[in-house]
């Protein structure tokens, strides 16, 4: 139920336009929690026409204002792909993809030679992933590099001037650990373990095939290792790496699922809280995966242990998804996609034979109360199919849309998430979404 009830609550809430940028297959960019210090002589404008300052590094934080195209800000450091700023007195983040740096580049050093390690990744013509993809690279290619500005290195590619993403190129000769949880086995039959990496450094013993080793970090193509109390190095070519089994998600355990090979979970600590956590799941291969993790809210009251109209609460429950709306153009939903009008409106009149239906002005006697479906929540958004049977009295308009503070009993989260979702969304997944306190989760 949001319209008449949400418009009241949202009253004087500025909602900022979210950068809507096309994706071209690749790897451009990744999140991290390592900050780099910036040096002084190094100026940052705003490329794109308005840009969120968050409140910390990463789309599932709270938006705290925005910056606007050539707009200069003042970088502290980065941390991943985002810039940490100074913003009108206070601490705000922005993503680097948006941010051009002009002055000071640093070059990489000559003698460094840098290979892809993503699959595949994307050549640009700017450094950002709001210019065009010219091309791309695969995992292993060797890259002529001829400077970095901020997290992209421009590069020769084909003759022609192209940037790629720093996060998914390395530095031959820089070590890199491997993650913690995996183990690394012996392939070959016999493995010298030398002092140093590389053929030319002298074997101070062996390991043999199906040998476990204590990996230290990895130095180009070397593992370094434990070896009888000393360091020691292996060629990686002949030590495989497998990985600990994932960590169990909690679709893992949900019986009622069907054949929904999508997810949406909203969990909530408990029933009167306000504040949420929205995860998405895909089934690929057989295997539940986690594609998303964003910070959402729920009605004002929080969930509902028993869903009435008008009492700002959220229902609990597994749900199919219906339409897709917005009060703009299809922004790739899969889903069938509806374009709201200054007519259109969501009977709440239970009395009335179209409770719990969408409908277009005028009223003509049909309903004596509806809801504008024509207001900034529902830029973009998809419909919940709650009270299917529109049970009078039971709950009408539930939906998941844009929103930060809270709903009058529906799911909100940011519009950049809800576009992300939407665009995740595939019918023939027979995607549903759930709605929790966490401590009843195993009713599913």
């Amino acid at each position: 139920m949001e319209g008449k009830q949400l418009k009241k609550l949202m009253v004087g809430m500025a909602l900022t336009a979210t950068l809507a940028t096309a994706v071209t297959p690749g790897f451009d960019s990744i999140g991290g929690n390592q900050e780099k210090a910036y040096a002084a002589t190094v100026t940052y404008k705003v490329t794109a026409s308005k840009l969120n300052v968050r409140s910390g590094a990463g789309t599932n934080y709270g938006i705290i204002g925005s910056v606007v195209k050539d707009q200069t800000l003042s970088v502290v450091s980065k941390s991943g792909s985002w810039y940490k700023i100074n913003y009108n007195g206070r601490t705000g983040y922005v993503s680097s993809d948006y941010v051009q740096s002009s002055g000071t580049t640093a070059p990489p050093a000559e003698s460094t030679t840098y290979t892809v390690t993503a699959s595949t990744l994307n050549v640009r013509s700017g450094a950002g992933t709001n210019y065009a993809s010219i091309g791309s690279v695969t995992k292993g290619q060797k890259l002529s590099v001829v400077s970095k500005s901020g997290s992209w290195y421009k590069i020769n590619y084909n003759g022609r001037t192209g940037y790629v993403s720093s996060d998914y190129v390395q530095a031959s000769g820089t070590t890199t650990s491997p993650a913690e949880s995996t183990t690394y086995t012996v392939t070959a039959s016999t493995l010298n373990v030398r002092s140093g990496a590389g053929t030319n450094y002298a074997s101070i013993g062996s390991v043999t095939k199906g040998q476990k080793l204590s990996v230290v970090s990895k130095s180009g193509s070397w593992y370094k290792i434990n070896y009888n109390g000393r360091t020691g190095y292996v060629s990686s070519d002949y030590v495989q790496a497998s990985a600990t089994a994932s960590p169990k998600l909690v679709v893992d355990s949900f019986k009622t699922l069907g054949n929904a090979q999508q997810v949406i979970l909203v969990t909530a600590d408990n029933y009167d809280t306000k504040s949420a956590k929205i995860q998405t799941f895909e089934k690929v291969d057989g295997k539940w995966k986690q594609v998303l993790t964003a910070n959402g809210v729920l009605g004002q009251k929080g969930f509902a242990l028993a869903k009435k109209e008008g009492d700002m609460e959220s229902p609990t429950g597994k749900y199919t998804i219906g339409t897709a709306f917005g009060r703009y153009a299809n922004p790739g939903t899969k889903l069938p996609y509806r374009k709201i009008t200054s007519n259109d409106v969501w009977v709440d009149d239970s009395k009335s034979s179209l409770y719990n239906t969408w409908q277009q002005k005028p009223a003509n006697g049909r309903w004596t109360s509806a809801e504008n479906m024509d207001i900034p929540a529902y830029d973009y958004g998809f419909v919940i199919n709650y009270n299917e049977s529109r049970t009078p009295g039971k709950g009408s308009a539930i939906f998941f849309h844009v929103g930060t503070n809270y709903t009058a009993g529906c799911t909100a989260t940011s519009k950049e998430q809800v576009v992300s979702i939407l665009k995740w969304l595939n019918p023939e997944k027979n995607p549903v979404i759930i709605q929790s306190p966490v401590s009843e989760l195993d009713k599913y």
